[in-house]
C-alpha cells in the first residue's frame, strides 16, 4: 500500500476573484478542539455568530444563520424555500451569477421572467419596472456584486419596484458581504445570501443568509414540501435557533469556528474602517494599472471595490500571463468568464487580501512580465 506524500501546497497571494487570504486568528481557531454540535458551549458560540452577523448585515431579522455549506447553497436555500411549483420570478441578469439564479428558479418548477442587461453594466430600473407590468411575480431576485464582471448594482430603486409590485426582494451578496456596505433592512431586502471566502477572509464552506418576517411568512404558508430535504428551512432553523435546538445535521464545527473568529476581527476593525480599506486600495490598483495603460470594464460609478474587471491589452497572452503571476511570484488572479473568457482578468482585493502589499507586489509583477 503506498502513503502519498505530505500535504504541502505552495502558499499563494490569492488575488483573484475567491477565495480570498485567510487571517491566522482563523486558522488557529480552525484547530481549536472539537466539541459536539450540540454542546452548551458550541450553541453559545453559534449564538454568538448569529448575532455578529446581524450586525455585518445590518439586519434585526431573528432567522440569520451561515447554512452549512458553501454561498452556492445559500443560493440554493433562498429559492428552494420562497418558491413553488408555478410561482414566477423576475430575476435580473447581468453576468454568470444571475444566470445561476434562473437556473434555480427553473429547477424549482418556478415561472421564470429574465430582466438583461449587457455583461459589465448594472441593471436598469426602468427595465425592471417595464417587466413588472406584465407579471405578478413572488419575488424579485438580483445580484448586488456580480463577480463575473465586477459590476456593483444599486439596489434601493429596485427594492421598492419590488416591493410595489407585492413581491419579496432575494440579493446575492457573496461578493459584497464585508467589503462594501450591505444593508438588509434599511435597503428593503426580505432574504439574502453570502459566502464565507470572499471579504469575509475565511476557507470557503458556510453561506451566511437572513430572511425577514415577510419571507419567513412566506415560507411558513407554503403548500409543498420544500424540494430539498438539507436545506429546509423549517427544520434547519430548530437547529440554530429556539430554547432548544433540534438535530437536523452535524453542524461543521471548525468552520463555524472560523465564523466566528472571522467576524470578530472585522467587528474589531469597524465596518466603515474595512470598507474605507477595500476603497482605497482599489483606488491605489486602479491608479497604478491606467498608468501603465490598462483599461477597466465597467464605469466607474458601478465599479466593485473588492472585484477589478481589467481588460487585457491587445496582444497579451491572456493564460500566459497569469501562468508566470502564480509560477514567478505565486500570485492568483482570475480570468474572465461567459462572455469576458480571454478578455478580462478578474483582480480580487477581498478582506485580507486587501492590503497596499498586495497590490503593490501584484504591480511589480506586471510590470516585470509585461516589459
Amino acid at each position: 500500500m503506498s502513503v502519498p506524500s505530505e500535504l504541502n501546497p505552495t502558499a499563494r497571494f490569492l488575488m483573484g476573484p475567491g477565495p480570498s487570504d485567510v487571517h491566522p486568528r482563523v486558522l488557529k481557531a480552525m484547530a481549536t478542539p472539537l466539541v459536539g454540535h450540540l454542546d452548551p458551549q458550541f450553541i453559545q458560540i453559534m449564538d454568538g455568530v448569529k448575532g455578529m452577523l446581524r450586525q455585518l448585515f445590518r439586519t434585526e431579522n431573528e432567522l440569520t444563520f451561515p447554512v452549512s455549506a458553501t454561498g452556492s447553497a445559500g443560493m440554493e436555500s433562498c429559492f428552494v424555500n420562497l418558491l413553488e411549483p408555478g410561482d414566477e420570478a423576475l430575476v435580473c441578469v447581468n453576468g454568470v451569477f444571475g444566470n445561476r439564479m434562473c437556473d434555480n428558479v427553473d429547477r424549482c418548477g418556478g415561472k421564470l421572467i429574465r430582466v438583461d442587461a449587457p455583461w459589465g453594466s448594472p441593471v436598469d430600473p426602468a427595465q425592471v419596472k417595464k417587466a413588472l407590468e406584465s407579471c405578478k411575480p413572488k419575488l424579485v431576485a438580483i445580484v448586488h456584486a456580480e463577480t463575473s464582471t465586477g459590476v456593483m448594482q444599486p439596489l434601493e430603486e429596485i427594492s421598492k419596484l419590488a416591493h410595489d409590485a407585492g413581491a419579496l426582494f432575494l440579493v446575492d451578496t457573496v461578493t459584497s458581504l464585508g467589503g462594501t456596505d450591505v444593508r438588509v433592512d434599511d435597503w428593503g431586502i426580505d432574504a439574502v445570501y453570502s459566502g464565507t471566502q470572499k471579504c469575509l477572509s475565511m476557507p470557503p464552506g458556510l453561506s451566511p443568509i437572513s430572511f425577514n418576517p415577510r419571507a419567513v411568512e412566506a415560507i411558513e404558508k407554503r403548500k409543498t414540501k420544500v424540494q430539498s430535504w438539507y436545506l429546509d428551512i423549517s427544520m434547519v432553523r430548530k437547529y440554530w435557533g429556539g430554547a432548544k435546538r433540534a438535530y437536523h445535521h452535524t453542524g461543521p464545527v471548525s468552520m463555524v469556528y472560523a465564523l466566528y473568529e472571522g467576524l470578530r476581527l472585522i467587528l474589531e476593525e469597524g465596518l466603515e474602517a474595512r470598507f474605507n480599506r477595500h476603497r482605497t486600495n482599489h483606488e491605489l490598483l486602479r491608479d497604478s494599472l491606467e498608468e501603465m495603460g490598462f483599461e477597466f470594464l465597467v464605469a466607474p460609478e458601478y465599479r466593485l471595490p473588492m472585484l477589478n474587471a481589467v481588460k487585457i491589452p491587445e496582444g497579451v497572452d491572456d493564460a500566459k500571463v497569469r501562468e508566470r503571476l502564480l509560477n514567478e511570484f505565486n500570485i492568483e488572479i482570475g480570468a474572465g468568464l461567459g462572455d469576458f473568457a480571454g478578455k478580462v482578468w478578474r483582480i480580487g482585493l477581498m478582506g485580507c487580501s486587501s492590503t497596499r502589499n498586495h497590490v503593490n507586489m501584484l504591480l511589480a509583477a506586471l510590470r516585470q512580465i509585461m516589459k
